[in-house]
């Protein structure tokens, strides 16, 4: 059987474009500046009503580091209830202690008030201190599958750790690669891993509509174009499913 590619999307409108070029779910973002955190409410919405494919909600109050204040924590357990009130298909999310250990007992609060929805534990992973121990601790959870770079800046120079975490795992819990992946080693990861499903993000800049245009006024990092948005690129999605469906 093809794969499954999962696309991880930045808006409504991307989420739109992953969908049509053929993505077979989302995992649905803002701020992926930072990583990736958890979505605008109406994003949500727009994005649930709007698509056929599973839809799953990164559930992460802000960038940096996994190890969140207790108000944080309320705040993702509020984002839980609301985004299974939605309509969402699953929740993306991880929780780490100070040593680096998977927290069990927060991750199994969220996990409790996210069911029936599919658990995924997100690339907070890749954070952790021992990742034999951790993938243990996830499926002891419940967990459905674990998006992993197998702890490197990319899922194919971590493929070595990943095809290690899936034999560990023994259809337990499904590893899916992620971080990196383009089209043009998607097959390369796929064969050094023995994954059969994958997480890619494949974009393109779109110039803004402005006419008039203010330089020296920025709205956000600098450097970053106020007068261009990155949005999926369907086409490349289209090229990415097409790889995966001759490979298999």
């Amino acid at each position: 059987m093809p794969g499954i590619l999962e696309a991880c999307v930045n808006s409504a409108v991307s989420a739109t474009e992953a969908q049509a070029g053929g993505a077979d779910r989302i995992e649905l973002c803002g701020n992926m500046q930072e990583g990736g955190c958890t979505p605008g409410a109406g994003t949500i919405l727009f994005t649930r009503q709007r698509l056929k494919i599973p839809v799953m909600v990164m559930i992460r109050p802000r960038g940096a580091d996994f190890c969140y204040s207790e108000d944080e924590f309320l705040v993702m357990e509020d984002d839980i209830r609301f985004v299974k009130e939605a309509g969402a298909d699953g929740v993306v999310f991880g929780i780490l202690k100070p040593d680096g250990t998977v927290d069990i007992e927060r991750m199994g609060r969220l996990a409790e008030i996210a069911r029936p929805l599919s658990l995924i534990c997100h690339r907070a992973f890749d954070m952790c201190s021992d990742p034999f121990k951790s993938i243990d601790d996830l499926i002891q959870l419940g967990f459905n599958r674990l998006l992993t770079s197998g702890q490197e800046d990319s899922a194919e120079k971590g493929a070595g750790l990943i095809r290690d975490l899936i034999r560990h795992a023994n259809n337990r819990i499904t590893v899916m690669p992620g971080h990196g992946i383009k089209e043009h080693n998607l097959k390369k990861v796929m064969e050094l891993t023995g994954a059969a499903e994958f997480h890619i993000y494949l974009t393109k800049q779109v110039p803004s509509v402005m006419k008039f245009t203010r330089n020296g006024v920025s709205m956000g990092k600098p450097g970053l174009s106020e007068y261009e948005t990155l949005v999926v690129d369907r086409e490349r999605i289209q090229r990415a499913k097409e790889i995966l469906m001759k490979s298999r």
